[in-house]
């Protein structure tokens, strides 16, 4: 387990896209970037990884694991002071996104939760086809709280969507409960879903 490199970017977004679907035919990136083709998302994924504006997804924020120097695994964590949502607008905005990605952002904001600023976010905790069940998610989630714990943080959250019961299951077996429920009906519109969940860990 390491902190991404430059290098990683392109594996780190693929990583994004698939966790953002998470068996669904849309996921956000699909939503925000209208639908475009994978290797579109992709490149524009890697200008958010990479963006200046340093955004919740920038690839510093990024672990990745590796198993015989190939990459198998990621985990994302930001502090929400530091990386807002006002960051992550001006992030696509330079991107080359027009005002409708703002737009598209804004629908889906009756799903937002208030975010204590004194937590650390976690997102993006995904792993490779053929390496499921081997213990790399929970590695990784235990070297980001290990890391958070020597910044002085003591609560993590997440979001998970309504109805991913293995996503659920997963991160209750760390230790994570339940916070907050939000069932917004634009969300379910686009993605097929009811709303998402907030979890949380005090450790």
């Amino acid at each position: 387990m390491e902190k991404a490199q430059k290098g990683d970017i392109p594996f780190l977004a693929k990583m994004m896209l698939q966790s953002s679907r998470a068996d669904k035919a849309v996921g956000l990136f699909d939503y925000l970037f209208n639908n475009a083709a994978d290797d579109i998302i992709i490149q524009k994924l890697e200008q958010l990884l990479l963006s200046p504006k340093q955004c919740y997804c920038y690839y510093e924020n990024f672990l990745v694991a590796r198993i015989d120097e190939e990459q198998v695994g990621t985990l994302c964590s930001y502090e929400p002071r530091i990386a807002t949502k006002e960051r992550f607008i001006e992030a696509l905005q330079e991107s080359g996104c027009d005002a409708s990605v703002v737009d598209r952002l804004n629908t889906l904001a009756e799903c937002d939760f208030d975010i204590n600023k004194r937590t650390l976010m976690f997102d993006f905790l995904e792993e490779v086809e053929g390496y499921v069940d081997m213990g790399i998610l929970k590695a990784l989630m235990q070297k980001s709280l290990l890391t958070a714990r020597l910044k002085g943080y003591r609560i993590a959250q997440t979001i998970v969507e309504i109805g991913s019961l293995e996503t659920l299951m997963f991160y209750e077996k760390l230790g994570f409960g339940i916070k907050e429920k939000h069932e917004c009906e634009s969300y379910k519109e686009i993605f097929g879903r009811s709303g998402v969940m907030l979890l949380e860990l005090d450790f």
